[in-house]
């Protein structure tokens, strides 16, 4: 790397009208960026209800994961693209286009009718969308940050940066309010109906400022003086990764720093949202307001860890930020098991599946985009148990070709092979739920039973299939009932057409009770304060490893080629090792039986980044960007 100088001596001068208004600029357009990003992600089962109807529910939310997918997969390739455009073109007018194609998507997706509208081309057209924004994502981020850098005075890059880092955090804020904020005005049902395309058009306002802002703003006068004197690159893919002199920049910040950041950022965020809710069985909304109020307490961090790297260095901080997570996740996030739901922390301390099956029969359930299919009867046990969080231990020493069974306490459970099992399959899957269900209730965990509709003709039968409820078919004849009409038993699915047909109406009884089992965190045994002490701790240690990065990471590059050069490796650590972290998790715990097993997938790859950070990543804070060509 050419003519690096530092300015560790040079006194630091105020902060001008102009960089204020760069930040500024920069900041809210990301954050518009990022809000964007994260409504698809928290509003994913309403899209998949809308885009995808005319699939069967399980299909339906394998699409929508699908286009979630998409969004993360691509934003390398926008890295590319946009960061080669950046260091040709200039950064200015880059991330000018990147903020367009975002936001005319977001919006787009707000007003694209559903699948019962336009059939196939509804998904086929979310999914285009989606890519153009994890694409316009990919360009965003390198853009702002170098542009904020390249426009920071010396000894405060840093801290001009930092204020580009909490830009996801506050989009991610912003999506859960404004998502609140909707809910609350239209009501839960009205939401799913329609009322989750308002965030998406709300975004139209934001994109409206954020243009205004960016088109007031002058180019980066790094960028300017390495045009004036002609020292551009003319080929900076091929520069930035085709010579190994800049190739190996580009490996060593990825693994000697992104990595690292990537799994701490969204355990820290992500994955303890997907936690307090998918294993904690915290309820949504709940959940929700934590999250937003730990990030809300955490935010101001990552311009104090910034401004603290402008003193004591980039990597210090980022280091110490990857140490703790990997000493403090199994404590926190048990602490965070108990303060969330205390009986299944409970009930998992003095009660444990086994599940006997055959050897090979068990695999490991790896699925990042949701399409795998696991059918076999280990698989269908564990990943049940995994679901409803519950540990367990795998024996494999059952006979070959016999179906693997599940003991609870002094019940055991026979699960059974879905392939095997063919139009038996849904009955099996039922009976096999029913009981396993009834088996953990009956040890503890917290599970209720909802209520079941149940139409006249169906109730004999109801009753001989539920002898523990001790329910009597004469009694609640003489109960109350409602009358619906045939039409009307076929649409709340209680008949299929062919029952219902020479129907005109028949009784319809609620019993109690009687319905499907829920996993559930009762709301007044739920620990707010301690929750969210937890969260923002999570939190804290992401400002420290996410704070000063994108000063780190603009000082590793030559200006010739840093838009390209830093986006890459930034948005592969992000957008796969990161975005992976919840499919890998999920398949990790059920590979062990135990909720906090996948913590190790952050833990790993933090440690790997901490290793190889320490020995070979250089200290970066005092060199001079505006001379390294």
């Amino acid at each position: 790397m050419a003519n690096v100088s530092v300015t560790g001596g040079a006194k630091s001068t105020p902060m001008t009208g102009e960089q204020k208004k760069v930040i500024f600029a920069s900041s809210l357009g990301t954050v518009f960026e990022w809000y964007d990003f994260y409504l698809y992600g928290s509003l994913a089962i309403y899209i998949g209800a809308t885009f995808f109807s005319q699939y069967p529910e399980t299909t339906r939310n394998i699409f929508a994961l699908l286009a979630f997918a998409a969004g993360f997969l691509v934003r390398p390739f926008g890295a590319l693209v946009f960061g080669r455009l950046g260091d040709l073109v200039g950064r200015k007018y880059t991330f000018l286009v990147t903020i367009l194609i975002m936001g005319f998507s977001t919006f787009v997706v707000g007003l694209l009718p559903g699948a019962a509208s336009i059939g196939i081309a509804a998904p086929i057209i979310l999914i285009a969308l989606r890519m153009l924004q994890g694409l316009a994502l990919g360009g965003e981020y390198g853009g702002a940050a170098t542009y904020v850098a390249e426009h920071a005075p010396d000894g405060k890059r840093g801290y001009f940066t930092s204020w580009i880092q909490t830009t996801a955090t506050l989009g991610l804020f912003l999506s859960l309010v404004v998502i609140l904020l909707v809910q609350f005005i239209v009501g839960k049902e009205a939401f799913a109906a329609w009322g989750w395309r308002i965030p998406f058009l709300l975004s139209v306002l934001l994109l409206g400022v954020s243009v205004w802002i960016r088109l007031k703003m002058n180019e980066s006068p790094a960028f300017k003086k390495m045009k004036e004197e002609g020292k551009g690159s003319k080929a900076p893919l091929t520069e930035a990764f085709g010579q190994w002199r800049n190739a190996k920049i580009a490996l060593l910040a990825l693994f000697g720093a992104v990595v690292g950041q990537a799994v701490v950022w969204y355990s820290g965020q992500f994955y303890a949202l997907f936690f307090l809710t998918g294993v904690l069985k915290v309820e949504n909304q709940s959940a929700n307001i934590m999250v937003a109020i730990s990030l809300l307490l955490g935010t101001g961090f990552f311009v104090f860890f910034g401004w603290l790297s402008d003193k004591i260095g980039r990597k210090p901080i980022i280091m110490a930020g990857l140490l703790l997570a990997m000493l403090t996740y199994f404590p926190l996030f048990k602490a965070m098991t108990w303060a969330g739901n205390p009986a299944l922390a409970q009930a998992q301390e003095t009660i444990r599946a086994t599940v006997t099956a055959a050897p090979g029969d068990c695999k490991f359930q790896f699925n990042p985009t949701g399409t795998a299919k696991f059918t076999t009867s280990c698989d269908i046990a564990t990943s049940f148990l995994t679901r409803n969080s519950v540990p367990y231990d795998v024996v494999a020493t059952a006979p070959a070709g016999t179906a693997a069974t599940v003991k609870i306490g002094d019940t055991t459970i026979n699960s059974y092979d879905a392939v095997a099992a063919g139009d038996q399959a849904k009955a099996l899957d039922a009976a096999f739920q029913k009981q396993t269900n009834i088996a953990l209730h009956d040890n503890g965990y917290p599970l209720v039973r909802g209520a079941a509709k149940v139409p006249d003709s169906k109730l004999d039968a109801f009753v001989a299939a539920n002898p523990e409820l001790g329910l009597d078919a004469a009694a609640i004849r003489a109960g109350e009932k409602a009358t619906l009409s045939a039409e009307d038993l076929v649409a709340a699915k209680l008949l299929t057409a062919e029952e219902a047909a020479g129907t005109t109406d028949m009784a319809v009884y609620t019993i109690a009770n009687g319905g499907a089992f829920t996993m559930v965190a009762d709301p007044a045994a739920v620990n707010w304060v301690m929750v969210i002490a937890v969260l923002t701790v999570l939190v804290i240690y992401v400002t420290m490893v996410y704070g000063p990065i994108a000063a780190l990471l603009v000082e590793l590059f030559p200006t010739r080629i840093r838009y390209t050069g830093m986006s890459l490796p930034y948005h592969i650590g992000n957008g796969w090792f990161g975005g992976l972290l919840p499919a890998t998790a999920f398949a990790m715990s059920a590979a062990q039986g135990d909720i906090y097993y996948g913590l190790w997938y952050p833990i790993v790859f933090a440690g790997l980044t901490l290793v190889i950070g320490l020995l070979f990543l250089p200290e970066t804070k005092d060199r001079d960007i505006h001379t390294m060509t």
